[in-house]
C-alpha cells in the first residue's frame, strides 16, 4: 500500500526524498493506530479503577518526557540507526507483553511502547532535518499525515473490534505492522544520517542544549504552536466525547467523531499547494479557525448538537496545523544541533499530555465542562500574536545570496 519499486530501489547513495518518510511514518500509524483506543479499555479492564489507571498514565508521561530530554546524551554513545531500530523492537516486544499480560506487566508494555515511540519520533524528525531541504518541509510534513490517514481513520475502529474477537489480536497485528517498518527502515538503508562536524566540544551537562533552546525565539515559538496544537487535540479527544455523554448522546459518538476528524488527513495534499511560500499565513490562520471555533462552542446558547458540529469543524484547523505548526522550529534548528533539537521538539507531546488534564480539572472545580473549550480558545489565539512575529517570507524559496543572508538572520533569533 504505501511502497513502490521507485521507493524501494533508492540507489544508497543518494538522499531519501520526502516520500521515504511519508512511507514510514504510515506504516509506524498502522502499529499505533491499532492500539491507540485498545490500551485505555485493555488496562482499565484490568486494574478496575479509574483513578489507578489516570496514575498510571501519569507516570508514564513524566519517564517519558525524561527520556525524551536524555536522548541527546545517549545519541553520543549510541549510533542514531540502532536507537532507531531498538525502538522499533521495543514496539514489538511491548506489544507481545501486552497481548499476553493482564496485570503490572500490562502497564509494563504500555511504557516500553511509549518510550520506543519518543525515540522513534525524534530519530525521524532527525533523518528528516538532515536529508530534506527546507523548502521542502511543509511537502514531507504534509505527506507523512496523508500517508497516515488510512491508518488514524480505520485503526481505532478496527483495533476494539478486533480485541472484542480476541484480545491479543490487535497486539499481534501491530507488532506485525513495526517488524515490516524495521524492515523497511533498513531496506531504505538511512544510516546514522549526515555527519556534521561539531564547532565546539559537546555539552557535558546532557541538559546543556536546554540553554541553546531557551536563546533561540524562533525554536521557542515552534515548540510552543506544537504544546498548544496538541492541548486543542487532546480537549477535542477527552472531553468531546465526555461532553457528548453529559448532553445524552451516544457514548461511541466520540469515537466516530474522532475518526470522522482524523479522515481529513486525506486533505493534505490540497493543504500543500496553498501553503508552499505561505507558512505564516497558514499557521495563523489554523489558530485563528481552530480558536474561534472552540470559542463558538463555549458560548453557544443553543443545544449540545451545535456545540459538536462546531468543534468538528475546529478539528479541521488542526489538522492545518498538524502540517505546519511545527515548521518554524525544523527551518530553524543549526545542523550541529539536529539531534538535541529534535529531542527538545518532542516533548510536546509529553508536556501536553500533562498540562490539559491538570488545566481543564482546575476549571471544572469552578466551572461547567463548556468552559475548558473556551480557555483552549484563548490558548490557541495566543498562538496567533506569536505567529504575527514570524518572518513574512518563511518557507519560500531562497534565490539570491543576499535573500538567503537576511533569512538567515531572522531565523537565528532577530525576531520570532
Amino acid at each position: 500500500m504505501f511502497l513502490n519499486r521507485n521507493i524501494l530501489s533508492q540507489h544508497p547513495g543518494r538522499a531519501p526524498g520526502v516520500k521515504v518518510f511519508a512511507v514510514l511514518s504510515g506504516i509506524e500509524s498502522i502499529a499505533r493506530g491499532i492500539l491507540i483506543s485498545v490500551f485505555p479499555v485493555a488496562i482499565y479492564r484490568i486494574f478496575a479503577d479509574a483513578q489507578q489507571v489516570s496514575q498510571i498514565y501519569f507516570v508514564i508521561g513524566v519517564l517519558s518526557l525524561l527520556v525524551t530530554l536524555i536522548i541527546p546524551w545517549i545519541s553520543q554513545r549510541v549510533a542514531r540507526r540502532w536507537m532507531y531500530s531498538l525502538a522499533v523492537g521495543s514496539y514489538i516486544g511491548a506489544a507481545l507483553i501486552c497481548a499476553l499480560a493482564d496485570s503490572w506487566l500490562f502497564a509494563l508494555g504500555l511504557a516500553m511502547f511509549t518510550f520506543a515511540n519518543v525515540v522513534v519520533f525524534v530519530c525521524l524528525n532527525a533523518y528528516i532535518m538532515d536529508y530534506v531541504e527546507r523548502v521542502k518541509l511543509g511537502e514531507c510534513q504534509a505527506l507523512q499525515l496523508f500517508y497516515s490517514g488510512a491508518a488514524w481513520t480505520i485503526g481505532p475502529f478496527l483495533g476494539i473490534w478486533l480485541m472484542t474477537l480476541w484480545k491479543p489480536a490487535p497486539f499481534i497485528l501491530s507488532a506485525l505492522s513495526s517488524s515490516l517498518l524495521l524492515i523497511v527502515f533498513w531496506v531504505y538503508r538511512l544510516g546514522n544520517g549526515k555527519a556534521i562536524q561539531r564547532g565546539h566540544v559537546p555539552h557535558a551537562n546532557p541538559f546543556g542544549y536546554l540553554f541553546r533552546f531557551l536563546h533561540q525565539p524562533r525554536l521557542i515559538a515552534g515548540w510552543t504552536f506544537a504544546v498548544v496544537k496538541s492541548c486543542g487535540w487532546w480537549v477535542y479527544i477527552l472531553y468531546l466525547p465526555i461532553y457528548a455523554v453529559e448532553n445524552g448522546h451516544s457514548e461511541q459518538l466520540g469515537g466516530a467523531l474522532l475518526s470522522l476528524s482524523n479522515a481529513f488527513l486525506f486533505l493534505t495534499p490540497l493543504i500543500i499547494r496553498n501553503m508552499r511560500g505561505r507558512v505564516r499565513v497558514a499557521i495563523m490562520t489554523g489558530f485563528t479557525g481552530s480558536a474561534c471555533l472552540f470559542f463558538l462552542a463555549a458560548i453557544n446558547p443553543g443545544g449540545s448538537t451545535t456545540s459538536i458540529i462546531l468543534l468538528v469543524l475546529a478539528s479541521m484547523f488542526l489538522i492545518l496545523l498538524d502540517v505546519c505548526a511545527g515548521l518554524p522550529f525544523l527551518m530553524a534548528v543549526r545542523p550541529s544541533q539536529r539531534t538535541e533539537m529534535s529531542a527538545i521538539y518532542s516533548t510536546y507531546r509529553d508536556v501536553s499530555c500533562v498540562v490539559t488534564p491538570g488545566t481543564a480539572s482546575l476549571v471544572l472545580l469552578v466551572a461547567p465542562l463548556k468552559a475548558v473549550f473556551g480557555v483552549t480558545a484563548a490558548c490557541l489565539l495566543g498562538c496567533v500574536l506569536i505567529a504575527g512575529k514570524l518572518h513574512p517570507r518563511l518557507g519560500a524559496k531562497r534565490f539570491l545570496p543576499a535573500e538567503s543572508e537576511v533569512l538567515v538572520e531572522h531565523s537565528s533569533g532577530a525576531q520570532v
